[in-house]
């Protein structure tokens, strides 16, 4: 896992921003992704067809990242009036607000209302406990490359998840729908702090 101390301030202001904002989101061949590529929640309106059909007390409700922050929550409050292009490295604000957001992004909220709701999200997968070629949890991140190729996101931006079922053939940064039902509690893994845990009923692929 890349740490903070591999890149100057503004490259960790770069990646910060990037793991807030992301950049366009595009459904396209995982060989194609960039570093903070998202995902589009759209793909799964012609897919709604091709599923079974569900009552109102089994089917789950698709979330976005952005659902699953509190609307009240800005981690970038920090960044409010700094001039990031007139900021040196060695420049105390710059380092004083990379802390402070590090701080805020640590200590993340949750958003309560999605505590025991049926959610389907989709998301990168990060590979936590495999055997043989199955993986029973892995976490689901917002953006390509997030816990690898950047800094963990904060964890109201990653999901816990533990399969009903055993996924065959899982590769780290594998794009996934996950159906299942959310908790707000946390969880610390060795490749990020989770805000959520989800025990998933379907992993799908995503296309």
């Amino acid at each position: 896992m890349m740490t903070v101390t591999h890149f100057n301030c503004r490259s960790l202001f770069f990646l910060f921003l990037i793991g807030w904002f992301g950049f366009p989101a595009h459904a396209f061949a995982a060989a194609d992704y960039k570093v903070g590529d998202k995902l589009s929640t759209s793909a799964s309106k012609d897919k709604n067809k091709s599923r079974p059909a569900e009552n109102s007390s089994t089917a789950f409700k698709e979330k976005t990242w952005d659902d699953l922050m509190p609307k009240s929550w800005d981690p970038m409050a920090s960044l409010k009036g700094l001039k990031l292009d007139n900021l040196k490295d060695s420049d105390p604000r710059a380092i004083e607000a990379l802390e402070k957001i590090r701080e805020a992004w640590n200590n993340a909220p949750v958003e309560p209302a999605l505590n025991g709701e049926r959610i389907r999200i989709p998301g990168f997968v990060i590979p936590l406990e495999k055997v043989s070629n199955k993986v029973s949890e892995f976490l689901l991140v917002p953006y390509f490359g997030a816990c690898i190729h950047t800094p963990p996101p904060p964890p109201n931006q990653i999901i816990h998840v533990k399969a009903s079922k055993p996924v065959a053939n899982m590769r780290t940064m594998d794009t996934m729908w996950v159906s299942g039902i959310i908790r707000t509690q946390g969880s610390e893994t060795g490749m990020g702090q989770a805000g959520y845990q989800l025990k998933a009923e379907r992993v799908e692929p995503y296309q």
